[in-house]
């Protein structure tokens, strides 16, 4: 679990475990950015969260680009057991989370408390380098009076989080009949929380329980129940304070049918939240796994012909930034917002937009190294006619040997195959089962077949005839993955050049 010792330097000295969500589908992209980012190892998932081992600073956590939230874990396990008629029973298995292996938790904890005192220092000590001419030169220089007022505001900050919060304590006596057992009146339960929150030897804590619940366990309880049952244990145990307002630490728990997963997250604001995209288009993730696949190297020319808001050029000028990188769109109000992301991300200046079609790219044959696209999803084009024009204008400009990364619906999918009257193979390269070393994880040693509980990219292409992708003329199909979108799924393709079309 969490419960590792922390160094005196700037990371866990024997590295710490910690896991990402993910969207679905994005777990392969995940689990390879962590090993070569990150150098983690015991790198392991199962549907929607990478679990891994590293002993990287929050500097390099930050850097995390395909993932959505960073926790650093506390404990996962088998599901809770939900077959019981007992509410009170079940919400006692529910506290065993929490009483069952303190050591887990002090020690996660301690590994937080120290990962961000650390980060503190260092961000305090780059401020310090970046500014010399602003230390400290005398005793009798005159205080800074921004400087006093920022040192005010924390202490104000720190004292405001050391507050009781008393809407915590109110909804739990409110709610108090359920959750135990039913042995203990409600009057005994505002009792416990009083006298947990206010023990005198316990190191003041302000926390709040964020709790996600699907499958059976859904269906029988809300997350607020499970949030306070928790919560409740939390007080009791540790002594901890509940604010939820503005807590000092948050418990992400998540219960299913496969896995219960208790962390702590590592930043307040999701990795996914880009702070250099001004108006969101594709989803940052997403077009991050996009670029990450196409093998972008230093010097090349990439060219998104369908650029929109421009996300998957900022996602990859931000990673890859010695390239050409060239934009195409047709729609003014697209482009107008493409420019402005990149004014907001400071890449201008890397970027050059085209108001052209797609269809008619002004470009000579074969002069384009890499091409990356979000494929509008049917609302613009005649997909019966157009996706193939598209393609084909596509696979003009592309030099032999060059690569092309789409995203593509599933009624993008089935018009091409529509196109063509046979198709061959995938790449094995395309199932996500096939990256060294991943593991199915609850707990060490389980030996559950991993198809149980992750639906992998291959599987899910298989079904329904998506295993196959057709030929079009030099386009060879390399790798598919099946990605979620939110309320609809699509497919991420790689393909590459095989030959010149004049062959």
């Amino acid at each position: 679990m969490a419960a590792l010792q922390t160094g005196s330097g700037s990371r866990p000295a024997a590295g710490a475990r910690f896991f990402c969500t993910a969207g679905r589908g994005l777990e392969p992209f995940l689990m390879r950015e962590v090993r070569t980012r990150l150098a983690a190892t015991q790198v392991e998932y199962i549907s929607g969260k990478v679990f891994f081992t590293t002993c990287s600073d929050l500097n390099m956590l930050k850097k995390l680009k395909s993932a959505e939230r960073l926790f650093l874990l506390i404990k996962k396990q088998f599901p809770l057991n939900v077959s019981s008629e007992s509410k009170g029973k079940i919400f006692n298995e529910m506290q065993r989370l929490v009483n069952d292996d303190p050591e887990s938790w002090l020690s996660a904890i301690s590994i937080w408390k120290n990962l961000l005192e650390l980060d503190a220092k260092k961000d305090k000590h780059s401020r310090r380098d970046a500014n010399p001419l602003k230390r400290k030169v005398g005793e009798n220089d005159i205080t800074n009076p921004k400087k006093l007022k920022t040192e005010q505001m924390q202490e104000l900050q720190e004292s405001r989080e050391c507050q009781l919060e008393k809407q915590m304590e109110a909804e739990t006596v409110e709610h108090g009949g359920f959750l135990t057992s039913g042995e203990k009146p409600p009057e005994a339960f505002q009792n416990d929380v009083v006298k947990a929150a206010g023990t005198p030897d316990r190191k003041d804590l302000t926390f709040r329980v964020s709790c996600r619940c699907s499958g059976t366990l859904a269906k029988t309880f809300t997350a607020q129940e499970v949030g306070r049952v928790i919560g409740i244990a939390l007080m009791k145990q540790y002594g901890w304070k509940a604010d939820l307002r503005n807590p000092n630490l948050e418990i992400f728990i998540h219960l299913n049918d496969i896995y219960s997963v208790v962390g702590i997250p590592v930043f307040r604001v999701p990795l996914a939240s880009r702070a250099y995209i001004k108006t969101a288009g594709l989803r940052s993730t997403i077009a991050w796994a996009m670029a990450s696949l196409a093998e972008i190297k230093a010097g090349a020319f990439v060219l998104d012909p369908m650029c929109g808001l421009g996300t998957i050029l900022l996602e990859a000028a931000k990673e890859w930034p010695d390239v050409y990188y060239v934009g195409a769109d047709v729609s003014d109000s697209q482009l107008l917002g493409a420019c402005d992301n990149l004014k907001a991300a400071g890449l201008q200046d890397r970027i050059e937009l085209l108001k052209v079609s797609v269809i008619e790219l002004p470009l000579p044959s074969e002069s384009v190294d890499i091409i990356i696209s979000d494929i509008p999803f049917g609302k613009k084009f005649k997909l019966g006619k157009d996706i193939k024009n598209i393609l084909q204008e596509m696979e003009r400009v592309l030099h032999v040997g060059g690569t092309i990364v789409l995203l593509l619906s599933k009624d993008h999918h089935k018009r091409l195959q529509d196109c063509e009257q046979s198709g061959i193979p995938l790449n094995s390269k395309g199932s996500h089962t096939d990256e060294p070393g991943i593991e199915k994880c609850l707990n060490p040693g389980e030996k559950t077949d991993l198809s149980d509980t992750v639906s992998s990219s291959s599987e899910a292409i298989s079904q329904g005839g998506l295993d196959k992708m057709p030929p079009f003329g030099s386009l060879v199909p390399m790798e598919c993955y099946q990605v979620s979108l939110g309320r609809t799924d699509a497919f991420i393709y790689k393909y590459r050049k095989s030959h010149s079309l004049g062959l």
